[in-house]
């Protein structure tokens, strides 16, 4: 029987999500796809969720993308190349076009985060990295292009030169300069990686679960809005949030000087 190809354990309002093939540096099959739709799934349908962190097993890489020993076999059967987005393909849709998550995830990354491995690092909220972490787009380099959308949002998340820099090149970049242009969050020596983690999933749960929720939906949402548009569009969490008793939770349990107690409701 084949093991699975992700881990997949809750405790105390987080998801911990570790792809598990380190022995392929995290390469992702078809079925790892399969067992991650799965996952975001019930990420998304568990209230008692509030964040999730994704890693990679073993102490090499967080992922180095496509697993492309099977591409090349799925080429020889005759399957059809991929293109942007998952469409059509197994565990579609992926995290990196799940655009209707609304908890946050966090990517733990440690060594390689390459293709689409990257590509899973930039779709999640926040990235905390060790110095030893190192990210790059090769596809260029293999007559692919970057289809989980490294070519959308790393156009988005960095200068427009230094973006296409590394698009039209597959040259790699380190964690220092990852850090310089605000692609990632933190970076710590990867002896302090999980501690610094698990830092940002205590502030995550400490914060009001629906509150989390209706700023992920309406920062993403508003990104390509006019501002004054921005102002005055719907955001269906932001109207949970605001109808709900942790609403009123709060600035109760600020003025009795206690913490609050978020029910989610």
């Amino acid at each position: 029987m084949t093991r699975p190809r992700v881990r997949y354990e809750k405790k105390d309002h987080v998801a911990h999500v570790t792809l598990d093939r380190p022995e392929v540096l995290n390469a992702m099959d078809v079925r790892t796809h399969e067992e991650l739709a799965d996952v975001w799934d019930d990420v998304e349908a568990d209230d008692d969720v509030r964040v999730a962190v994704l890693a990679g097993a073993g102490d090499r890489a967080f992922s180095v993308g496509q697993d492309l020993k099977e591409r090349a076999e799925l080429n020889r059967r005759g399957t059809p190349p991929t293109t942007f987005g998952s469409r059509g393909q197994p565990g579609h849709p992926r995290l990196t076009d799940r655009f209707t998550l609304t908890k946050p995830v966090i990517a733990r990354v440690h060594g390689y985060a390459l293709g689409g491995g990257f590509e899973l690092a930039l779709a999640c909220d926040l990235i905390i990295a060790s110095d030893a972490a190192v990210f790059g787009l090769p596809e260029v380099r293999l007559g692919l292009v970057p289809g989980a959308g490294g070519a959308f949002r790393l156009i988005r998340q960095l200068p427009q030169k230094v973006a296409m820099g590394h698009l039209l090149t597959g040259r790699r970049m380190d964690a220092a300069t990852a850090l310089r242009f605000g692609l990632v969050n933190e970076v710590v020596p990867v002896e302090r990686l999980d501690g610094c983690v698990r830092e940002w999933t205590a502030d995550l749960v400490r914060s009001a679960p629906l509150s989390v929720r209706a700023l992920k939906q309406a920062a993403m949402a508003s990104v390509d809005m006019p501002l004054e548009g921005a102002f005055t569009a719907e955001y269906a969490w932001e109207e949970r949030r605001r109808r709900s008793a942790d609403a009123v939770e709060g600035p109760r349990a600020f003025a009795e000087k206690r913490d609050p107690i978020w029910t989610g409701r």
